[in-house]
């Protein structure tokens, strides 16, 4: 936060502030951190002990804020178990799960005509349920549309389910879900599911294996069943950012280079419009599907932007959850106040000096492995970098 920034500077009749709140950490996380702890600190003057009352309440204001722009983790699904913190804050962002809701609506509508709704129920399952948010959701939707539901809470993680049996307990939801304790990728279905309903997208879309969950988990799925999110898409754009490309330099090592890095971007420059890069649809049932990609992307600076420098490339994502119901983070069609993910920044090693006019021409492949998935970028014009992250050295997501 800016070190001057107090809430009780903040004019509550004018809306005015001498003094505005300021996000200027940038904070990154290594793969290493990313389910252990964020890099940075709270502000100094914070002081929940205050005996001045304007210092305590602005000090719990703050703090509050200030976890919240901590809160941008990127994940390793797989391989590790959240932790109760990191649920919490995803379970705060009512926008997502308003959007999550809409979806489940518009499919059971679809999945069960009005004069069936009596006396047919549709199979949900929730795959990677933590603690509840897209069963209550979902329930919430059955009870919007007047449909019967029977739902399967599938959870890996030991913690979370104790959660969500007190959940359940507490909702009467007893005879409605049924909680599944293990691993989406060993558990055999008794019946198969209408729909199949998930939260695994990343700042990037791909980037925490949803289409490697989704592609183990669409065997539950009834033939013409429906897959919320049904598709998803990630953008990027080339950027100038002086103060991430510094944090970065700061290690002095080949690693934090190789490194894709959630974070919350605000000095930059972004310096021609964000391009498609990888799409997914779910269920996917060609023969012969693989989620590795290779997309190479010219980016075009316009001549009034002048000579510039490219520090890197930040990228997005935006999903399709059913039909026209949609969430995202793309900055032209972002869904609006949903904070559960911030644009992921592609480094490079070396800044790239663009004279005006000139093109970018980047490239980016997905690259998977027996048991891991990872990255490799590079820029091939005006000037050529070394691929970066080759074969995963650096920087991967475990399968």
């Amino acid at each position: 936060m800016e070190p001057n920034y107090r809430p009780s500077l903040i004019d509550n009749a004018s809306k005015h502030s001498s003094v505005l709140p300021f996000a200027g950490s940038d904070l990154v996380l290594t793969p290493t951190q990313w389910s252990s702890h964020v890099v940075g600190k709270i502000s100094s003057w914070i002081d929940l002990d205050s005996e001045d009352d304007v210092l305590r309440e602005d000090s719990e204001i703050a703090l509050k804020q200030e976890l919240a722009w901590a809160s941008h983790l990127s994940l390793q699904p797989l391989m590790d178990n959240l932790e109760a913190q990191t649920y919490e804050t995803f379970e705060k962002d009512s926008v997502k799960y308003i959007q999550y809701q809409r979806a489940v609506s518009k499919a059971l509508m679809d999945r069960i005509p009005d004069d069936m709704a009596s006396t047919t129920t549709a199979v949900l399952m929730v795959v990677g349920a933590g603690r509840g948010p897209l069963v209550r959701a979902s329930l919430q939707a059955a009870e919007e549309t007047g449909r019967k539901l029977k739902v399967y809470a599938v959870e890996k993680n030991p913690n979370a389910v104790v959660t969500l049996h007190s959940l359940v307990k507490i909702e009467r939801w007893e005879k409605i879900v049924t909680i599944i304790s293990c691993d989406m990728r060993c558990w055999d279905a008794p019946e198969k599911a209408d729909i199949l309903v998930s939260e695994l997208l990343g700042s990037f879309g791909d980037n925490e294996l949803s289409p490697e969950c989704l592609d183990g988990a669409q065997r539950f799925l009834k033939p013409d069943g429906i897959s919320i999110p049904s598709s998803y898409t990630s953008f990027i754009q080339p950027v100038t950012t002086t103060k991430l490309y510094n944090d970065v330099k700061m290690h002095k090592d080949l690693v934090h280079f190789e490194t894709a890095y959630v974070v919350k971007l605000h000095r930059l420059a972004k310096l021609s419009p964000s391009q498609t890069v990888f799409t997914f649809t779910h269920p996917n049932y060609s023969p012969n599907k693989s989620n590795q990609r290779y997309k190479k992307l010219r980016f075009d600076i316009p001549i009034e932007t002048g000579s510039t420098i490219v520090h890197g490339f930040a990228g997005y994502f935006d999903a399709v959850l059913y039909k026209d119901v949609h969430l995202g983070i793309e900055p032209t069609t972002a869904t609006p106040n949903m904070f559960s993910w911030f644009p992921i920044f592609f480094p490079l090693r070396s800044p790239v000096y663009v004279k005006a006019g000139s093109p970018i021409d980047f490239h980016i492949w997905r690259c998977c492995g027996n048991t891991k998935v990872w990255y490799e970028w590079c820029v091939t014009s005006p000037t050529e970098s070394p691929v970066h992250n080759s074969n995963g050295r650096s920087y991967w997501v475990g399968l």
